[in-house]
């Protein structure tokens, strides 16, 4: 009988010890604000990747919070896409090239929703949504209002060959404005925005130069 007791005690004393040490056991320390791990921050547009110090990684990432730049590149863009849909809109009719069109078509569905995504962001910081006929003055690779006419009138091969130089220098003017509010903005879906933006028409560049070669000669 005393025998059967010790055992019993025995076995208490190990459970008893298994409890404590499963209630003891600290958890894996969390991760702290002050790590020195390196932190990857991806490059831009046909830019390597590169590693980013404790003290330049504290300030790499953007804030949520929007500045002056975020809203004027938002603002312009907006004014900047409605010219660039206004031009393919005139593909179907006036193309000769089945390319030509294609591209046309590409444009619209990217910039389309692209521009009510901005529209809905300026709506929720209380900003204002620029005027139809706002003024573009000195906006990197608009087409001025005589080469918007120029390009209504022609017809053919002639309005491929156009369309195809104002829009890759259009697109050309949207990859600088990208890189100044990639430099100089603060918030993060402006940020993200404008690396899609800049990678997506640098694309659509190579794509448009290339159609731009099959062209025949004038």
């Amino acid at each position: 009988m005393r025998s059967a007791l010790n055992v019993i005690a025995g076995t208490l004393v190990t459970l008893t010890g298994i409890a404590l040490s499963g209630c003891s056991s600290s958890p894996p320390p969390a991760p702290r604000a002050d790590s020195t791990a390196p932190v990857i921050a991806p490059g831009r547009p046909g830019e390597q990747a590169r590693t980013l110090g404790p003290g330049e990684a504290a300030t790499a990432v953007p804030s949520p919070t929007a500045n002056a730049a975020d809203v004027i590149y938002v603002q312009d863009m907006i004014i900047h896409h409605r010219q660039a849909l206004d031009m393919a809109l005139l593909a179907p009719s006036r193309a000769e090239s089945a390319k030509v069109k294609g591209m046309a078509d590409r444009i619209k569905a990217a910039q389309g929703p692209e521009i009510q995504y901005m529209t809905g962001w300026l709506r929720e910081q209380g900003q204002k949504e620029p005027d139809h006929h706002a003024a573009h003055d000195g906006m990197p690779g608009m087409a001025t209002p005589e080469q918007l006419d120029a390009l209504k009138a022609a017809k053919g091969a002639a309005f491929d060959r156009m369309f195809l130089q104002l829009m890759i220098n259009h697109h050309l003017g949207a990859i600088k404005m990208c890189e100044q509010v990639l430099s100089s903005g603060s918030h993060m879906r402006i940020e993200e925005l404008a690396s899609e933006v800049s990678v997506e028409q640098t694309a659509e560049i190579r794509r448009m130069q290339q159609i731009e070669r099959e062209l025949p000669p004038a």
